[in-house]
């Protein structure tokens, strides 16, 4: 089993980090996509429960982690075309995809553009439109005078719900440091690209096998948008959990099961 931190170069020259586990090469491979504000560690939890039936492949969007911070402002598709290169590069045809937040408006796209290259789709904590413009300009505008770690308090409140976040110290405190880690031109570009996207006019085109994961009580996508999904959408179900916006680690168990069950 692999599983180092390598590099891609994406076609404009960006270059992007990603860890390829590959358990057995007939296995089928997932692909997570993370939320704003993180990077692929975010997906921890998951990686034990996947990786009994599936190769795994997770990475730092860019902007993000290890990846390279790219000047100019960024776009969902230029996001998703980044996605695109990393499954080109591994040589993998088809895979399972599985995206939350800003990682599942990045699924809502490849259903659009490229379904050839998505098996089975799973969209956690996401949107066809998230936020007002003027929301995501407040929010550059803001970081980009006081810094990223200026937020993080009102980004923690909002990723999870009061009583888990008083009985997890030690997660919100590595959380905190993840999150502080983020470039401000990284975090303030893919705030760009939320910035400009609404795939509402489009949501019906997504004819893939679809799982939608919501979080009762998501206050960044609250779950009326994920049930718009699931009504748009002529192949999908939906779940909730009772958790906030980051459910694969506030509800992991519960998470990884649907994760599972859905994939097969």
């Amino acid at each position: 089993m692999s599983a180092d931190v390598k590099y891609l170069v994406a076609r404009d020259g960006c270059k992007i980090a990603y860890e390829y586990r590959v358990i057995d090469p007939s296995f089928k491979t997932v692909v997570l996509a993370g939320s704003l504000g993180t990077t692929f560690e975010m997906w921890n939890p998951q990686i034990d429960a996947l990786s009994e039936r599936f190769n795994v492949v997770r990475y730092d969007a860019r902007g993000h982690g290890r990846s390279d911070v790219f000047p100019g402002a960024y776009s969902i598709d230029r996001l998703g075309s980044d996605v695109i290169d990393l499954i080109d590069a591994l040589d993998l045809k088809a895979v399972h995809f599985c995206g939350l937040s800003i990682g599942g408006i990045l699924g809502q796209w490849l259903a659009l553009r490229h379904p050839e290259r998505v098996d089975r789709l799973v969209l956690a904590n996401t949107a066809a439109f998230i936020g007002s413009p003027e929301f995501w300009q407040q929010r550059i505008e803001l970081i980009n005078k006081d810094g990223v770690a200026s937020i993080w308090e009102g980004i923690r409140d909002r990723w999870f719900t009061t009583e888990f976040i008083s009985s997890n110290t030690e997660l919100m405190n590595r959380l905190q440091t993840m999150f502080k880690s983020i470039d401000t031109h990284g975090y303030a570009a893919c705030c760009a690209a939320i910035r400009d996207m609404d795939l509402r006019p489009f949501a019906h085109m997504n004819e893939l096998a679809t799982l939608i994961i919501a979080g009762s009580e998501d206050m960044a996508t609250p779950p009326e948008q994920s049930e718009e999904l699931d009504k748009a959408y002529s192949n999908s179900q939906l779940l909730v959990l009772k958790a906030g916006h980051l459910s694969n680690l506030e509800r992991k168990d519960e998470f990884n099961q649907g994760l599972l069950n859905f994939l097969g």
